[in-house]
């Protein structure tokens, strides 16, 4: 009897101390996916990405600050570049970045196709890549994308410019075109095509006297002046980019040919509103993107990529972003726009 109390005592006693160390187990068990659940949220807070940009122009300034203000959303630390274009120091900056082991790169690609290289290597490194402002010919490796169409935008433009041209020229006119080709010449082309093809469609009789690369401020207004000294028939002027466009309004006006040349345009700045809004009435209707949500919702999606979460509806694709037209025929248009401008570049 006494023999089979102690082995009944001995049993519970085995059994309790079993218990015990199970419970201490499952404690240190849950300790443990604690510490690692604790550490993945340190990952995730400690994310590093960078944003980066071709020049020093509004538009990539607001592209800019969309990668920054989604980032700041987002509790990240972003650091900001510039490859000036040039396509060597594009894929330099790349490389540092990876060297650097940032998590994650939005960028505005200076070629569709020359930079694909350098971005690839990035993510076989392991860092994540968004792109802005263009669409590249084939990059499946991305968490995708956004953009504005290079060809909608000239198509937007080349509407007003044609209505304008049926309207107050009888359906003719001599048109000098500033674009970028020889620094993008996709970007260019569609652009320049997009918007002659309106035009033509409505006005069958225009005809192209000019076509120079001019996308700078200072260089525009040389080169426009050169051809409308060496045209002086030209009456309709249109410009693929910012600078060209301010370039190209002020090199009519330094002619003396206000009222007799209208110049149309792309892109949307502080100067170019002003000059819309001009007595002068020389730039008539330029065509403005969204360069601040482009960047933001670039780098949104690539952060969202960075944290888990699902994006495969978005892997390699890119998103088009509507453009907006801008013209004297809609002033209630410009000041909307110049609300929202102002309110994004002050932040």
């Amino acid at each position: 009897m006494k023999k089979t109390l102690i082995l009944a005592t001995l049993t519970a006693l085995t059994l309790s101390l079993a218990a015990c160390g199970t419970s201490k187990t499952a404690t240190e068990t849950a300790k443990a996916t604690a510490s690692t659940a604790v550490k993945a949220t340190d990952k995730k807070a400690d994310l590093v990405v960078a944003g980066v940009v071709f020049q020093e122009d509004q538009f990539m300034k607001l592209l800019s600050l969309g990668y920054q203000d989604a980032a700041k959303a987002a509790s990240v630390k972003v650091l900001t570049g510039n490859t000036a274009n040039d396509q060597a120091k594009e894929a330099e900056l790349i490389n540092t970045y990876i060297s650097q082991k940032v998590n994650g790169i939005a960028i505005s690609p200076l070629n569709e196709n020359a930079s694909i290289a350098a971005l690839k290597k990035a993510d076989e490194s392991g860092v994540k890549i968004a792109i802005t402002n263009t669409a590249l010919t084939n990059a499946p490796f991305a968490v995708g994308g956004y953009t504005s169409d290079n060809k909608n935008i000239g198509q937007i433009t080349g509407k007003a410019a044609a209505q304008y041209i049926k309207e107050k020229l009888d359906g003719k006119a001599k048109i000098a075109i500033l674009q970028f080709k020889s620094q993008l010449p996709e970007q260019s082309a569609d652009r320049v095509n997009g918007f002659l093809d309106e035009v033509k469609k409505v006005n069958p009789n225009v005809e192209v006297v000019a076509d120079q690369d001019a996308w700078i401020q200072d260089k525009a207004v040389s080169v426009m002046g050169d051809i409308l000294t060496a045209h002086s028939d030209v009456n309709i002027i249109w410009s693929a980019n910012e600078g060209g466009t301010i370039g190209a309004t002020m090199a009519v006006k330094n002619a003396g040919k206000a009222g007799k040349v209208a110049v149309f345009g792309t892109d949307a700045s502080d100067q170019l509103i002003s000059m819309l809004k001009d007595k002068d009435n020389i730039l008539q209707a330029i065509t403005g993107q969204n360069p601040y949500d482009i960047g933001y919702k670039a780098m949104d999606l690539l952060i969202k990529g960075l944290k888990g979460e699902d994006i495969s509806a978005s892997k390699g694709k890119t998103t088009i972003i509507d453009g907006i037209l801008l013209s004297r025929a809609n002033p209630e248009s410009i000041s909307k726009f110049e609300a929202d401008l102002k309110a994004k570049m002050s932040k």
